[in-house]
């Protein structure tokens, strides 16, 4: 019975979990570049139970010789084994602001890989982001909303010297005095990328060499969040959540009886 407990409240802690995750994806569904949060559930590992017992033997001295029959297999439960993004391009809105970019994915040498815009991190490491929401700060650099600078391809913040720039479609930007390559970044393999907040991504990459794309000024790629699935899968493990709730509420009422009950001395 007790094992009963922890198999229904590892469902319980599963689908709370994947429910964080959805609310979050929800939460985000208008965040330039956002990419949704997909759980990956994994049950433990199935017990194969058996019945240990003997037979006597129709012997003058009665031996004995041990017997187990297959009852079947217990399953232990299930649990959240990651939280995987899922790197597909979302839609792009065209907004008309000049210091608003997106990437266009092209080829890609790898089905898993993925293209970035860099930027500097406020403990000044370089990281990945497809949020091309940027503006240019009172010093003129170019900058995300939350203020980290934008790099060029040599690791170096991108002085614009105003809102007076245009963007290539193959990532330059230039201004009245010069052409700045912008840094946009491969990752072959985006599912080990780590997300660190404020639409940021750490993980190692390379300069997007091999891989197309185009960069279009005055639009946003959109959140890939589909809000009509993701409420429906919120309602589906909300349900599940409920079950287990149910299944473990059973098992409480069945050992309440158990102790109050069935051992009682009348």
């Amino acid at each position: 019975m007790l094992r009963g407990f922890y198999t229904a409240a590892s469902g319980m802690i599963a689908h709370q979990r994947r429910q964080e995750a959805l609310t979050n994806n929800i939460s985000n569904a208008n965040t330039p570049g956002y990419k949704a949060d997909q759980s990956t559930l994994r049950a433990f590992p199935e017990m194969l139970m058996h019945e240990m017992g003997s037979r006597k033997l129709p012997v003058k001295n009665g031996w004995s010789v041990p017997m187990q029959n297959q009852i079947g297999s217990l399953n232990t439960g299930v649990y959240v084994q990651e939280m995987v993004p899922d790197f597909n391009q979302g839609d792009l809105k065209e907004t008309g602001i000049s210091t608003d970019l997106a990437l266009i994915n092209g080829m890609l040498p790898d089905e898993t890989g993925s293209l970035f815009f860099a930027v500097q991190n406020g403990e000044g490491e370089t990281a990945l982001t497809r949020n091309g929401n940027f503006t240019v700060d009172g010093d003129g650099y170019l900058v995300t909303t939350q203020g980290y600078y934008v790099l060029d391809e040599a690791d170096n913040p991108i002085q614009t010297d105003g809102m007076d720039f245009t963007v290539t479609e193959d990532g330059n930007l230039q201004t009245d005095l010069q052409a700045i390559p912008l840094q946009i970044a491969y990752v072959a393999d985006a599912n080990e990328l780590e997300k660190a907040g404020d639409g940021l991504l750490i993980g190692e990459s390379e300069l997007a060499q091999g891989a197309t794309y185009t960069g279009q000024q005055g639009s946003l790629e959109q959140s890939n969040v589909n809000e009509l699935e993701t409420m429906t899968k919120m309602m589906e493990s909300y349900r599940m959540f409920e079950m287990n709730q149910r299944v473990l509420k059973a098992y409480d009422d069945s050992l309440g009886k158990a102790v109050n009950d069935v051992g009682r001395i009348g």
